[in-house]
């Protein structure tokens, strides 16, 4: 006896929260030498099906819908979400860098590498601070208190669009920061470019994307 089955194939990154994302980080790493498995772990994550049902599909039909999920996770092309609305309280992206709080900037660059894996919510939690006040585009977020953040796992709930705007904001200004240093002296890019967090924001550069399809 047949069974229909209705495959939704998301198209874009707002239907995948930073839990899932993980989550599919976390199988393709440990399939990271059999591209089937992978396969069938993409499109169990990303479009709900057991690994019975992908095991029953015809290999024309899985390869794709396994290109029409590639076509989205590939996207790099984020915009940062200055303000975020989570279950009714608004956050704010921090609004000043250069006048970031000296504990806010320590904690950011306690982190080896910057970049979207288990340490992530933490530093969207340091980044992203509920608003306080706000005119018009201006706004004010609250003090950095400097502990670890109680409100951090919230954000594995979030859409990776709004992670990945984050994200590569940093990337962005990462590279402004090389541009203006490769006009100074010698001695100054060295400094700039050995500190830990702009380095390791070079490092990771693209690479939570990337590694979807080692």
């Amino acid at each position: 006896m047949k069974k229909e089955v209705k495959i939704v194939v998301p198209t874009n990154y707002s239907a995948v929260t930073l839990k899932k994302y993980l989550r599919i980080q976390k199988d393709l790493n440990d399939y990271s030498d059999n591209k089937e498995a992978q396969d069938a772990f993409l499109v169990w994550n990303l479009c709900g099906l057991t690994p019975e049902i992908t095991n029953a599909l015809d290999n024309e039909t899985l390869q794709s819908i396994v290109v029409d999920l590639q076509g989205f996770l590939s996207k790099t092309d984020f915009e940062l979400q200055r303000i975020v609305d989570i279950n009714g309280v608004k956050y704010g992206f921090e609004p000043n860098l250069a006048k970031m709080s000296y504990g806010a900037y320590l904690d950011l660059t306690r982190f080896k590498d910057i970049g979207i894996d288990e340490n992530w919510s933490s530093i969207m939690s340091i980044l992203y601070r509920p608003i306080t006040q706000k005119r018009g585009a201006l706004y004010d977020i609250e003090p950095y208190k400097g502990e670890e953040p109680k409100n951090k796992d919230m954000w594995l709930d979030v859409n990776m669009d709004v992670h990945f705007g984050c994200f590569f904001f940093f990337n962005r200004i990462s590279n402004l920061l090389l541009k203006d240093t490769l006009n100074s002296s010698k001695e100054t890019l060295v400094t700039e470019v050995n500190h830990p967090f702009i380095h390791t924001i070079f490092q990771k550069s693209g690479e939570a994307i990337h590694q979807l399809f080692r």
